[in-house]
This record gives C-alpha cells, structure tokens and sequence, in this order.
C-alpha cells in the first residue's frame, strides 16, 4: 500500500543522520524540526516526555490533552500531529524497529510492553508521582550517554532503555481497566499480526481462523475474553483506521481510496464506513479538516 503520510525516518530527524536511533530535549528538537506539526508517520518507535506545556496532540485521531509528566508512545506506522501552547520542555526517543532485534532473544519483545501494541488509548500515560524524578533522571541519563561515543554506547542506550519501559510497565501510573495483556495468549497474538499483514485482503474472520489452525467460533471466544471485542470487529477497526488515515489526504479521492482498501465500488465502502463510523466518508474528510492539523 502507498504511503499517504509523509514517513519520517530518523536519518531525516537526525543531527548525525543515524538510521537507528536519536535522542534530544523536546525543546531542541522542536527548534529543529518546526515543519512535524503536520499529520505524519513514523518508520520508527517514538517516545516523548512532556516536563513542561500545554495544547493537544493527536495519534491516530485520538485528541489527547498536552499536560505535564505525561508521556506518549508510538509504534511505527501510526499516524499523529500536536498543537502546542506556550513553552514545551521533555525528553523525545526515536529508535528502529531494528535496533533491540540483535539484543533480545525475542524479535516481538517490545510488543510485550503495554504502551508499544498499537492500542492508542494505552500509548498516553501520565506518570504518577511516585516515579516522575525517577524517569526524568533516566532520561538525563540517556542523553549523557547518548552524548559519548564509547564503545558500548548503543548497548548502553538499549539498556537504559528498557529499564525505562520496565519501570513504568511495572508502576502504578498504568490504568490497569483498560489494558488487555493479550500478548499472553499466542493466538491472539499472532491474529493482531495478521490482520496488520493482510487486513486489505483479508476481511472475514473465517479467514484468519484458518490461517491459524482454529475455528471461527474458537477465535471469536478468544478475542471476547482477552480483548472484549469479537474478532469481526478488530478487523473492521483496522481497516476504519486506515481509512480514516486515507481520508486525511485530500490529494486520494473516495473511490481512490476504497480501490486501496480493496472494496468492490465506492457505494460499499462508503456503507461500511457509515456503518462503522457514523458518517460518510465525506462528512469525516470535512470534520478532519476544521480540526487544528487536520489534513495534509
């Protein structure tokens, strides 16, 4: 599928240009990059720290409130904007999806952390009081090394890193009601995964039953009980998503997009949008545009 969004890549947000990792003040990196108030992708993870601001930010058309001590998480190919109000200071991190692959065992690792599964209402946290100096230091930390070019500096980086993302997985700044540990239960897992691959194509849950080697009623149990949805419906999530995020280039037209998405003619896409959203694919393209940083 094309990219609609601009994709930014770390060389491009990079004063050295490297293709793996960046590290900066929120503040520092704002100054450089003034052009990101757009909607726009990342090929990377993305993580920032609010210390100090205000405004809104949005990820995957979820409005988010900018407030202090709050962090953000994102995994590569979603999509977010930010209108920010006044002076905003934190810590931004970019890395590849790469860069832990040669040091975990497990490829899938970061999946493990609640904040990483592309649920966006578990991506925007803020941190309780309990652990704020603590987080902040270890961001103070990341930068000194970061600023070293020792021999073990990217390894040293990872590990910091994932005490990081351990400390606040394990704290209490987690809403614990609105998470869904699912990657504890390997076929739903692993049915996440294929509806990312194939969600174009694939759009029954029979059919990713039997990719699995389950049957529909099977599957369908187990999404109600790890994810309180059935299995239909996260396929149709996905593919409202994604077209929710080709509604917001006004260069694709409707029927364009409905050929991308692999519908047979516009008035069916258009139908299983209203469905799903509760207006046409127009009315959403008009709403995204009065919205501050709205369209492309």
């Amino acid at each position: 599928m094309q990219h609609t969004f601009p994709r930014l890549d770390i060389g491009s947000l990079s004063d050295h240009k490297e293709e793996e990792l960046m590290i900066s003040r929120f503040s520092d990196y704002l100054t450089e990059h003034q052009n990101l108030f757009f909607p726009h992708r990342h090929s990377f993870y993305h993580a920032v720290l609010f210390t100090e601001g205000g405004g809104s930010h949005t990820i995957d058309f979820n409005h988010f409130p900018v407030n202090p001590y709050q962090m953000y998480f994102m995994a590569p190919g979603q999509v977010h904007s930010w209108n920010f109000e006044g002076k905003v200071e934190g810590y931004v991190v970019n890395f590849s999806g790469s860069f832990f692959q040669s040091f975990l065992l497990k490829p899938d690792y970061l999946e493990t952390f609640s904040f990483f599964n592309g649920v966006t209402v578990n991506s925007v946290i803020g941190l309780s009081e309990s652990i704020r100096g603590l987080i902040v230091s270890q961001f103070e930390e990341l930068l000194v090394v970061n600023a070293n070019a020792g021999q073990f500096r990217e390894d040293m980086i990872r590990v910091l890193l994932l005490r990081l993302f351990l400390t606040i997985e394990q704290s209490d700044s987690l809403d614990r009601k609105h998470q869904h540990f699912h990657h504890n239960n390997a076929v739903i897992r692993n049915f996440q995964k294929l509806i990312e691959k194939n969600f174009v194509d694939l759009k029954l849950p029979g059919e990713y039953a039997e990719l699995l080697h389950v049957t529909p009623n099977h599957l369908n149990a187990l999404s109600k009980e790890h994810l309180g949805k059935q299995a239909g419906e996260l396929i149709r999530n996905r593919i409202v998503l994604e077209a929710k995020r080709l509604l917001v280039n006004l260069s694709l037209s409707v029927s364009e997009i409905a050929y991308t998405l692999n519908f047979n003619d516009n008035s069916y896409f258009t139908k299983f949008f209203k469905k799903e959203v509760g207006m046409t694919p127009e009315a959403f393209r008009a709403k995204s545009a009065n919205e501050p940083g709205g369209t492309v």
